[in-house]
């Protein structure tokens, strides 16, 4: 009767020796058929002979989940300590972590000597769907017993690779890594009531999201369903993107220094954009029920605190020099900075047409200003817009407004005298054709020029 036992053994032994028979041929293949040092190197590669050496050189390596190398490369593991934690032994927080990896699997990674890397791609052959590593940290029987057949020599390699998550050192940072001192106690000036913190390189983590990322990015379904976008094309699914991804190289041109998974990404590690959002505010309403938009303009903390300033300066009395100009001049400009501003506002943030609501009350030349797109779909709010006396009205507006807020102290003629098509629609444009498109001073622009053909005279009626 056969022994199931004596068979899984023999299981066992096998997948070992094909494992070095391989590593021996790989070698084999760069000597001639006829070189002598092949008798030496195939004794290398003798069952017993290999693991004797791998319990050696294992020695010089550990297996992490958090390697400290992830923070300084120099750092050796006997100095310090190094994390092996099972996803599933940890608290199962709301937020993004390695415990996240609980459920979906994870993979080992080791961190030490990379010349000792070789030995441990041994212990990671597979058996019944397990590792070899996982049968000898459990303590199996028949795995323990593959590996020689003196039981005394066997258990004790087997205890030294199952040894390989255990820390090398006692609990200990390093004066290259990482500190935090986190104040846990009342007192701060009571070096006892800190804790020191030492962040740790989630490398576990880190690999399953590089891996997630990339097939998002380069897998061949997030291939075909960007093509489907481009084609315009139904898909059955979607695609990620990753705004503002960056990648942080750790290891420089020697990743395996760090360690095997991060050899394995070429040193790539995924960073996510973590820049502050971009708010857009949600209280912009249209400028309904009113003729004009100026005294909502006026309300603007930074234009009340510049007209004030304004109006003091004028209430001093300064001397008519040129000075004095510049520095009235230099007001009037930041009013105006703060005008164009408002109004691009309201042009962004209100939607294409919002000047034919009913409720929309304001003058006809405010329209125009404010509600630029109109003119896309409306051809007589398009042949007004082109006639572009309106520019010289909001300026005269302006004008009005900010007299009345200075006490009619400043000479209109000094607003009137501006050229209003340049301050409001920056009429001379960027030369290059895709940013003059990007704006929509710019498409309107190309707009006027289009009907400025000499076939064409502009008229009130459009015509």
């Amino acid at each position: 009767m056969n022994d199931p036992s004596q068979a899984r053994r023999t299981a066992f032994r096998a997948l070992i020796e094909a494992f070095f028979q391989k590593s021996l041929d790989a070698k084999r293949d760069k000597l001639p058929d006829d070189d002598p040092k092949y008798t030496a190197l195939a004794a290398q590669y003798e069952r017993s002979t290999r693991l004797a050496e791998a319990t050696v050189k294992l020695q010089d390596i550990q297996l992490v989940t958090h390697p400290l190398k992830g923070t300084h490369p120099d750092i050796k593991i006997k100095q310090a300590t190094n994390l092996y934690v099972n996803p599933t032994t940890l608290i199962q927080h709301q937020e993004v972590g390695s415990h996240c990896l609980a459920s979906t699997g994870f993979a080992d990674d080791v961190t030490g000597d990379a010349a000792a890397l070789g030995h441990y791609k041994l212990l990671k052959q597979e058996f019944e769907g397990r590792t070899l590593l996982e049968w000898f940290r459990d303590g199996d029987p028949d795995a323990i017993a593959a590996l020689n057949d003196d039981p005394e020599i066997a258990h004790a390699w087997a205890a030294s690779f199952a040894a390989l998550s255990k820390p090398r050192s006692k609990l200990s940072s390093h004066t290259l890594a990482k500190q935090l001192y986190w104040l846990s106690g009342g007192d701060p000036l009571d070096d006892t009531h800190y804790h020191l913190l030492a962040p740790l390189y989630a490398s576990a983590l880190a690999h399953r999201v590089f891996q997630t990322l990339n097939e998002d990015r380069f897998g061949d379904a997030a291939k075909a369903a960007r093509q489907a976008r481009r084609d315009n094309v139904e898909h059955p699914q979607g695609y990620a993107e990753y705004p503002s991804l960056a990648v942080q190289k750790l290891g420089g041109t020697k990743p395996q220094n760090i360690s095997q998974l991060n050899s394995e990404r070429g040193g790539n590690n995924y960073l996510l954009g973590s820049l502050p959002p971009q708010w857009k505010s949600r209280g912009i309403l249209a400028p309904l029920s009113t003729d004009s938009v100026f005294p909502r303009f006026g309300r603007s903390p930074s234009v009340r605190k510049t007209v004030r300033e304004l109006l003091s300066f004028l209430e001093s009395d300064p001397p008519p020099t040129m000075e004095t100009r510049n520095q009235r001049d230099a007001f009037i400009d930041a009013l105006l900075d703060e005008l164009v501003s408002f109004a691009a506002e309201l042009q962004q943030a209100l939607p294409q047409g919002w000047t034919l609501d009913e409720d929309c009350e304001l003058v006809r030349e405010e329209q125009l200003w404010l509600d630029p797109h109109r003119t896309e779909k409306d051809a007589v709010f398009r042949s007004d817009w082109e006639w572009m006396d309106w520019p010289a009205q909001i300026g005269k507006r302006f004008g009005n407004w900010l007299n009345n807020q200075l006490d009619k102290r400043l000479p209109l003629g000094e607003i009137e005298a501006r050229e209003w098509v340049k301050e409001l629609l920056l009429d001379e444009p960027p030369e290059d054709p895709k940013a003059r498109r990007a704006t929509w001073a710019g498409r309107l622009h190309t707009l006027r020029h289009d009907v400025d053909a000499p076939t064409y005279i502009p008229t009130r009626e459009g015509t």
